[in-house]
């Protein structure tokens, strides 16, 4: 699902998806890649792209030669379905913000059961937009029966500002009018 927003000059382009389940084969995990691969291609580079979702993989809190896409601070120990995700975020210029900033345990963990609490929920944003994300952290759901949390990121974009002539009309200065000069705009009009 893309959802394209405009804000001010800006288009936001916000892509949610939803990996295969970890225990399938590598072929199906190759499909989505290429599918998730296309859609960031179709986001013209001018456009802001935000991709969120399910990847289901576990990209712990070493980064170990991921630096440009891996911010260091993570939860768990990384898995096998990292690798596909960090490749992916590599290779199309991206990083992951729920990544990039310090948090408790609670603020990291997007999944729980009764079995483990686990983060395979990310947020991803080009490289070159990274100082538009000013915080990411999840939000514990209301219902104790959900097992997926909120993931939410703060995004911070400054909009211009016009021209006090731009925002509304031009004042008539009425003070420096004569009666001579009245009578000659009246000739005018």
């Amino acid at each position: 699902m893309i959802i394209k927003l405009v804000v001010g000059e800006y288009n936001l382009n916000v892509v949610s998806s939803y990996a295969s389940h970890a225990s399938l084969d590598k072929e199906v995990k190759r499909r989505f890649y290429e599918g998730l691969d296309e859609t960031v291609r179709q986001v013209p580079p001018a456009e802001k792209l935000f991709r969120g979702g399910d990847f289901n993989g576990h990209i712990g809190s070493i980064v170990g030669g991921y630096g440009e896409v891996h911010g260091g601070f993570n939860f768990g120990e990384m898995n096998g379905g990292a690798t596909l995700l960090l490749d992916f975020t590599e290779a199309l210029g991206l990083m992951i913000a729920n990544s990039s900033f310090p948090k408790w345990d609670e603020h990291l963990v997007t999944f729980q059961n009764v079995v483990a609490k686990t983060q395979i929920d990310y947020l991803l944003l080009r490289r070159c937009d990274r100082v538009l994300c000013k915080d990411c952290k999840v939000i514990k759901g209301e219902i104790p029966a959900m097992q997926h949390k909120f993931l939410v990121m703060d995004v911070g974009i400054m909009l211009k500002r016009r021209k006090m002539s731009a925002r509304r009309r031009p004042r008539i200065r009425w003070g420096a009018l004569t009666k001579d000069k009245a009578q000659e705009l009246e000739g005018r009009l």
